[in-house]
């Protein structure tokens, strides 16, 4: 019995596949069944049942995979204390966020804070705020970043990292008003809105500043709901009307397409972000880096950090 042995174990009872567990494994897939079967034949249990599609963990099997995770765990912990006593930071995380998030950090503050500290691995996933929650309780992710105060986050440790100025896109007059500079919500024309899809919460803070409508600018026979930040940009850019930017992704417009930001009239919109995760973790040391190294990035780029006090904060839900 080893310690690869117990991580195949756990792989397989996550994908019910023998070929999926040994990619994730980065092994082939006669090696790690035959790992799992002498690991098997060893204890003299059965845990998978190979005969169904997906493969299913027995009961037994069930016991010794969560056995498996415990032991896993603390090795990983032991690890984990052995570099802190030797002042390195070290060890993998595994991190989920929202992608109106992702998409401003991941190139710029995730990768620079990698760089200083070569000793951690990061997996990172785009999720929504509900998966994130969801990984977080079943284990798969160690801590997630989405946009807070967040109801069903209410039970897990909560780390503020910067609070962020909601903005608009457009390529026309967004306001019915005089005042091209900035923009009052009730003067928005609400029925020239492009949004992202249901369960997006930066969706659900544009409809509470917004008393949002249908969007007259598509054709009656489409249906349509982005996914992503930059297909909201692309839809105004081609056809027009009015969509949301949070303030990160305007660094990423071209000198052209930030011509057609405007912001709303104070006090300023803006977004709480956060990083929350289920419990202390001997991961504990690298959450604190890393939200202490967003947390001083931000400041130097985001317009709330120099006048808090002209800023009113909208809910994610």
């Amino acid at each position: 019995m080893n310690i690869q042995q117990l991580e195949y174990l756990i792989a397989v009872d996550k994908y019910k596949h023998f070929g999926n567990a040994a990619q994730a494994c980065f092994i082939t897939q006669p090696t790690l069944s035959a790992m799992i079967q002498k690991f098997e034949d060893e204890l003299d249990v059965k845990i998978f049942d190979r005969t169904t599609h997906p493969i299913r963990t027995t009961d037994v099997g069930t016991q010794i995979v969560a056995e498996a995770k415990r032991v896993i765990d603390a090795i990983n912990e032991l690890k984990n204390k052995a570099d802190l006593l030797n002042n390195v930071l070290a060890g993998k995380l595994n991190l989920g966020i929202i992608p109106t998030v992702a998409a401003f950090i991941l190139p710029s503050e995730i990768f620079d804070f990698l760089k200083e500290h070569a000793k951690i691995e990061f997996n990172v996933k785009e999720m929504t705020t509900d998966n994130i929650i969801k990984a977080l309780k079943s284990g798969e992710l160690d801590a997630g970043i989405i946009s807070t105060p967040y109801t069903a986050a209410n039970e897990f440790y909560q780390d503020f990292l910067f609070n962020e100025e909601l903005m608009l896109y457009t390529t026309e007059n967004a306001s019915k008003g005089k005042d091209d500079t900035f923009v009052v919500p009730e003067e928005v024309d609400v029925q020239k809105v492009w949004l992202l899809e249901e369960g997006n919460c930066l969706r659900t803070q544009f409809e509470n500043i917004c008393e949002l409508k249908e969007n007259s600018m598509k054709p009656k026979n489409l249906e349509y709901l982005a996914s992503n930040i930059s297909t909201l940009v692309q839809m105004v850019d081609r056809v027009g009307g009015i969509s949301i930017l949070p303030e990160l992704a305007v660094n990423q417009l071209s000198d052209e397409q930030k011509h057609k930001v405007k912001r709303f009239r104070a006090p300023f919109p803006y977004r709480e972000i956060s990083l929350i995760y289920y419990k202390p973790t001997y991961k504990q040391k690298i959450l604190d880096e890393l939200i202490a190294f967003i947390s001083d990035s931000m400041k130097m780029k985001l317009n709330f950090s120099k006048n808090p006090e002209d800023y009113v904060a909208v809910k994610p839900q």
